[in-house]
């Protein structure tokens, strides 16, 4: 379980002060101009953290910075610090282009007017160990690699920690100030400016801060609820004494009685 940093130890690779830098729209829009080499007059809205149900009933996904452009294009940008298991990163990106075609859909559009879209994750570490700046995926026919399935999907790894491959000369630095170097070039030097400026903000602190609680206080119940569960399965083997499970489990014997004759 990852350890939660301190407000001072946030850099842009947390996905909340990501997500509040990207929230500039200029820079947003500087940022998307250059990865995808288009030109965007304006961003009719990004949205940090947006969440996306299908109903009340489905696990909801939260997407660091959901953003449409003028012309409607669609872009969900991640920061992504864990590879995880194996097929995990790929197979995140296509249940998180599967979510936002079905919010799209569920607006109540029929498919034909799904929009171009762009699942971006921004890596700091190489997704594929092939050491590319950048890996770009879209859906192409096996047996003709110039036929493309024109769903207009498309699919980005950008590495930090690439050095194969030409990329924008912003976008060069930018990674590399994903990777910890000292910021170089006009843009990359405005993003780590608006991290400053970000992190001298009470209000965003006093934000993060309540964040983190929450989510202390969620890990405190969900470790709770666990060792209830194991508290539980051990009086079921009936193999140990009370005493014996309290002191397994760092439990007060009261709590670990209390667990046995609610089960009765």
């Amino acid at each position: 379980m990852a350890r939660i940093k301190e407000w001072e130890e946030l850099t842009i690779c947390d996905n909340f002060l990501f997500q509040k830098v990207m929230q500039n729209k200029r820079l947003c829009k500087r940022l998307i101009q250059k990865l995808l080499n288009i030109k965007v007059k304006k961003i009719i809205y990004p949205v940090a953290e947006k969440s996306i149900a299908i109903d009340a009933t489905s696990k909801s996904v939260r997407l660091d910075l959901y953003v449409e452009t003028d012309d409607g294009i669609i872009l969900d940008i991640e920061i992504q610090t864990s590879d995880g298991a194996d097929g995990w990163l790929p197979k995140r990106t296509r249940y998180y282009q599967a979510m936002i075609d079905l919010d799209v859909l569920g607006k109540g559009k029929d498919y034909i007017e799904l929009k171009k879209s762009y699942v971006i994750f921004i890596c700091t570490f190489d997704p594929f160990d092939e050491g590319r700046r950048v890996y770009t995926f879209s859906n192409r026919c096996h047996e003709s690699d110039s036929l493309e399935l024109g769903d207009e999907t498309t699919k980005l790894f950008l590495n930090a920690k690439g050095t194969i491959g030409e990329v924008d000369a912003d976008i060069a630095n930018f990674l590399d100030y994903v990777d910890g170097k000292t910021a170089e070039g006009k843009f990359t030097k405005d993003v780590a400016a608006e991290v400053d400026r970000v992190k001298q903000h009470d209000e965003t602190r006093l934000e993060y801060m309540t964040l983190m609680m929450e989510l202390k206080q969620q890990r405190r119940e969900g470790q709770e609820e666990e060792r209830r569960n194991t508290a539980i399965r051990m009086i079921k083997a009936g193999k140990l004494s009370l005493e014996e499970i309290a002191e397994y489990l760092a439990l007060p014997l009261k709590s670990v009685a209390e667990i046995k004759n609610s089960m009765a």
